[in-house]
């Protein structure tokens, strides 16, 4: 019943501030007079704040506009070619305006409620009369929760209104800050959780631990081009912590290798269906258009028929062919009859619905494979694949880079990875064609993990120093250019999603998404618009 609580109590003070929500009166309920009171309470609450961030059993508030971030580059069509695509083509097509977000409204709202939730329980955890050791532990969690939904919200949206204490109803009008404020914050914060949670066990499955902390800093230092210490903290996670790079890629995203030995984030679904702990992610990007005809069996129980965005481009999977990958190509990808990978007895020929899919091709890591499908009591859209958001071969990237630009031995950790698909090493790379192939691995390696935007906004194209999206993207962007001249069987000849993508898009404006026009209004125009919009 506490966990029922807690959420009611945390939501209810999402808008308004401490005295505002005691003033009322309660009757036969807890209210944050009588509450954080005990450990118990205090980790419901953080339970509820980490839920809140990762939420893989929501599909609208922060899946979906994380989905549609993929399909704002150049590894993903929307796909989806039989539904209204209204959701995901302001971002997808570069169309969006303050006032037409799609769902992209829904991730800033979202992390505000979880911000502000956080800033409460950071204040009343501070003087809860529990251990030391307790306190550490949930405040640590707490800290780390609020700076990832900062580092998500300055990397689409730039520099956004920061705070750092409960707010009440009065406080609410405040101004932007600037993108390096705001990334201070976030850095002090996982520094913060990191001290912390320093002597709390990390062997605690679906919780935030030190390392978390310490590869996110690792991550936002990269983004910021603080080279020395993104390789201070991406070496620490490698050469310290208890992490080590699974033998086989394809188990990275297994149904059955839950929290796996190369994760470090997770986000945690379970089969229990009838509490909706599972993840929507494999519905909202599976296949659309299954049918029992397509499978050995011609059994209905076998069929998962998903909802089709975000469907791999032909272009992704050309990047793989061009050096041979097949291991992270078929673990990523899966093209209408062929074989999904790892489940090939009984998936030989893994077909859909052509007409509803723009590429003919499907992300195999978010595939629930088979055996599991027939395992399952309903098949509701809550499926128990854990989602990854951060892992150890990201760091080893983020270290080749940050020792590129520092002068150290950058093939050596993009060789590791390649040793795990089976790749021949690369050797006697340097200056900007080495920088290109430490952008290539990040692309091969992490696709569809949530980097891809992130990653051709930041990065620099090292032949004219500009942002590599300006390359991709607009009128004469390569990937436009690709796909208008392409003969893909599958994408050229579903053409009910645009065979241009990408053209509309403006350097002038879309390295961020502008600020929703409703926080603008909501804020007297106190909040400023960004550049372009």
């Amino acid at each position: 019943m506490k966990k029922i609580i807690i959420a009611i109590v945390t939501f209810s003070l999402l808008a308004v501030s401490c005295s505002d929500f005691i003033e009322k009166e309660e009757r036969g309920t807890q209210t944050l007079e009588n509450y954080f009171q005990t450990a118990q309470e205090c980790e419901n609450y953080v339970n509820e704040l980490t839920r809140r961030l990762l939420i893989p059993n929501d599909w609208y508030a922060l899946v979906a506009p994380r989905v549609t971030n993929e399909m704002s580059t150049d590894d993903a069509w929307m796909g989806n070619t039989g539904q209204d695509n209204s959701a995901h083509r302001p971002c997808s097509q570069y169309v969006i305006t303050p006032d037409n977000m799609g769902d992209m409204n829904s991730i800033y709202t979202a992390h505000y409620y979880t911000i502000q939730s956080a800033n409460i329980g950071l204040e009343k955890m501070a003087a809860s009369p529990i251990s030391e050791t307790q306190r550490n532990q949930y405040m640590g969690e707490s800290l780390f929760v609020r700076a990832y939904c900062y580092y998500e919200l300055v990397n689409l949206f730039g520099g956004v209104p920061l705070y750092t204490k409960s707010l009440g109803t009065a406080d609410l009008k405040l101004q932007r800050s600037s993108a390096a404020d705001v990334y201070a914050q976030i850095e002090a914060d996982l520094k913060e959780s990191a001290a912390k949670l320093e002597t709390i066990p990390v062997n605690r499955e679906g919780r935030v631990n030190k390392w978390a902390a310490y590869a996110l800093l690792a991550r936002v230092s990269l983004f910021q081009e603080k080279w020395a210490q993104a390789k201070q903290y991406s070496n620490k996670v490698i050469s310290e912590g208890p992490y080590a790079l699974e033998s086989d890629f394809l188990n990275i995203w297994n149904v059955n290798n839950h929290n796996g030995v190369e994760s470090i984030l997770e986000a945690q679904s379970s089969s229990v269906q009838d509490k909706s702990l599972g993840s929507m992610l494999p519905t909202l990007a599976g296949a659309r258009g299954e049918d029992k005809k397509y499978f050995p069996s011609n059994d209905a129980v076998d069929v998962l028929d998903g909802w089709g965005w975000c469907m791999p481009t032909s272009d992704l999977e050309n990047a793989y062919l061009s050096e041979n990958d097949e291991i992270r190509r078929r673990s990523t990808i899966t093209k209408w009859g062929e074989a999904a990978y790892g489940d090939e007895v009984l998936n030989p020929t893994h077909k859909f619905s052509l007409n509803d899919n723009k590429s003919g091709r499907i992300c195999r890591k978010y595939y629930i494979p088979v055996a599991t499908r027939r395992a399952l009591d309903k098949k509701d859209g809550h499926l128990p694949l854990n989602i990854p958001l951060i892992r150890l071969a990201e760091m080893y990237l983020t270290r080749a880079e940050a020792n590129y630009h520092t002068g150290g031995d950058a093939l050596a950790d993009i060789n590791i990875l390649r040793a795990r698909v089976k790749l021949d090493p690369k050797t006697g790379l340097a200056g900007p064609t080495l920088l290109k192939q430490i952008y290539k691995e990040r692309r091969l390696e992490l696709a569809f993990e949530g980097l891809r935007l992130y990653d051709i906004r930041r990065e620099k194209d090292p032949t004219t120093g500009r942002p590599v999206i300006e390359g991709l993207m607009g009128p004469s962007g390569t990937f436009v250019q690709y796909n208008l001249n392409s003969t893909d069987p599958y994408e050229t000849t579903n053409l009910r999603e645009s065979q241009d993508k990408g053209i509309n898009f403006n350097p002038a404006k879309n390295l961020l998404w502008p600020i929703p026009q409703l926080e603008i209004d909501l804020s007297g125009g106190l909040i400023t618009q960004n550049p372009g919009y």
